[in-house]
């Protein structure tokens, strides 16, 4: 069976509570037990992650959305293989890479971390000529304040990491919004420990400033 596309599902709040705190290893034993529900939910939490991942090393979104339906296949066939070694989302993860590495060519796709050609994390605009701030970034913190409720900050990061460009995104979603390990991400994605480090700190960088502009326009 193909998973439906998440964000789609119907269900009240106290529904869509449960889904986003139930541990992944509730789900796994009602899976195994062939809890479609369970399933689903597995896929409205993660089915957006692993097409952000996959578009890394494939070509095009459509190509990284059916890497990511290939992957829940793949699962529904090898769950009662999964010996809980690592954790699920890793386990889920190293299924997704296997797959896209397949489908695309990682070749194509090596990252470049020439100190001479990177970008730079904060906008030269907001340095004056000696050097010193003249917008300096705001607090995070305040950036997540009452200014803005959780629904809208969600959203705005959200939207802003799926804006990043590759490997960005897939490094943010792997480390940030998934909370894999620096290690994991340079085991899944075939980059040092540094390089994942460096684009981290890049892509973080890109979502702080879009949610300063959210912030900023909300204060308008």
């Amino acid at each position: 069976m193909c998973p439906r596309e998440p964000g789609r599902e119907d269900g009240k709040s106290g529904a869509r509570k449960y889904a986003a705190t139930v541990d992944d290893g509730v789900l796994l034993e009602k899976l195994l037990v062939g809890d479609q529900d369970a399933f689903r939910l597995l896929v409205s939490r993660y089915h957006n992650s692993l097409v952000r991942v996959a578009r890394y090393h494939v070509d095009s979104d459509a190509a990284a959305e059916d890497v990511a339906q290939d992957t829940w296949v793949a699962v529904l066939r090898g769950v009662h293989k999964f010996e809980g070694r690592s954790s699920f989302k890793t386990w889920l993860f190293k299924i997704l890479v296997n797959r896209s590495r397949t489908a695309g060519s990682r070749d194509r796709r090596q990252v470049s971390l020439d100190p001479t050609s990177v970008e730079p994390t904060v906008a030269p605009s907001r340095f004056d000529g000696a050097g010193a701030w003249t917008d300096p970034p705001t607090p995070f913190d305040d950036l997540v304040s009452a200014h803005l409720d959780d629904e809208v900050v969600v959203r705005a990061i959200r939207d802003a990491v799926r804006e990043l460009p590759e490997p960005q995104q897939a490094v943010v979603t792997l480390r940030d919004v998934e909370g894999l390990s620096t290690y994991e991400v340079s085991a899944l994605l075939g980059l040092t420990d540094g390089n994942v480090r460096v684009i981290l700190h890049r892509g973080r960088a890109k979502v702080r400033a879009a949610l300063e502009g959210v912030v900023r326009g909300g204060l308008t």
